[in-house]
């Protein structure tokens, strides 16, 4: 398999930062929208300007109808 090799390179070159992909995020996450109107959204990622999942929910905070969205980074 293609992508374990991907992952077994990646370890072995001490390369462990995996960041999920905008397009994978919309794909999985248009099952859920309706679940998010009025909510707050905490994303919990090592930086927010990096992070797809804290990009995702920028552009998508109005059609989403998300309350609120938060942030924490170390």
């Amino acid at each position: 398999m293609a992508g374990n090799r991907n992952l077994n390179s990646a370890k072995t070159a001490r390369k462990d930062e995996f960041y999920t992909q905008l397009t994978d995020i919309e794909k999985e996450m248009r099952y859920y929208r309706k679940h998010f109107k009025g909510k707050t959204v905490l994303c919990n990622c090592d930086d927010p300007f990096e992070s797809n999942f804290f990009k995702y929910f920028v552009l998508n905070f109005n059609r989403l109808g998300l309350k609120k969205l938060m942030c924490l980074s170390a």
